[in-house]
């Protein structure tokens, strides 16, 4: 099982936001914080290093202290680019790496031992968070070799990452729902909408 320092962390952050209305669904405030702030400070500790990948002007995130990486293909082709992207920057700057662990940048009860739980079961391939019955592919951890499955995909432009999981037998890895007062938390809530970001409002009230 390979030690956190060979684990390249990649936030996907690439995306327009469209369901949330336009703009950064990373830079909005949830209880003083933004999104990805709550991210960077669960993720950061489970990793050896750690990439934001944004497309656009990279300036709007220099405030965070995490170095930036674009799609080298066309940044409409989803979150399948955004991890190419990562293991060609791990290949180049970061060649002790052997795994890419991935999340996107809108779930902020991330839990705290996402990388680890994934590992152990991940039996030298990938393995995808799921909770509540309902699979997270955006979050998981890949190992380098698949790099050319995911090229070839792109290429093709098969561009479900769940898709591309699936073909791959990537092992899906329950997490349990977070208990907070009178209410249960999914570790992996994601904000789509404005809505969504109303209610993680109120769950991170709870605690």
């Amino acid at each position: 099982m390979p030690a956190s320092h060979h684990i390249l962390g990649v936030i996907l952050a690439g995306g327009r936001s469209q369901r949330f209305g336009g703009g950064d669904k990373a830079l909005a405030d949830l209880a003083g914080q933004s999104l990805l702030s709550r991210i960077i400070a669960r993720f950061r500790p489970q990793v050896g290093r750690l990439v934001l990948n944004v497309n656009g002007d990279a300036r709007r995130f220099a405030d965070f202290g995490v170095e930036t990486i674009a799609d080298r293909e066309n940044p409409e082709l989803g979150p399948l680019s955004g991890l190419l992207a990562g293991m060609d920057w791990a290949a180049e700057h970061a060649p002790d790496t052997r795994l890419i662990a991935t999340v996107s940048a809108d779930v902020p009860f991330l839990p705290n031992d996402l990388v680890s739980r994934l590992d152990a079961a991940r039996h030298d391939g990938i393995a995808i968070a799921m909770s509540a019955g309902r699979r997270h592919p955006t979050i998981g951890l890949w190992p380098l070799h698949v790099r050319q499955d995911v090229a070839v995909a792109l290429s093709q432009r098969r561009l479900s990452i769940d898709r591309l999981a699936s073909e791959l037998n990537a092992v899906a890895v329950t997490f349990p729902m977070r208990n907070s007062s009178d209410q249960q938390i999914d570790p992996f809530f994601n904000i789509n909408t404005q809505d969504d970001l109303a209610a993680a409002r109120v769950l991170a009230q709870k605690g």
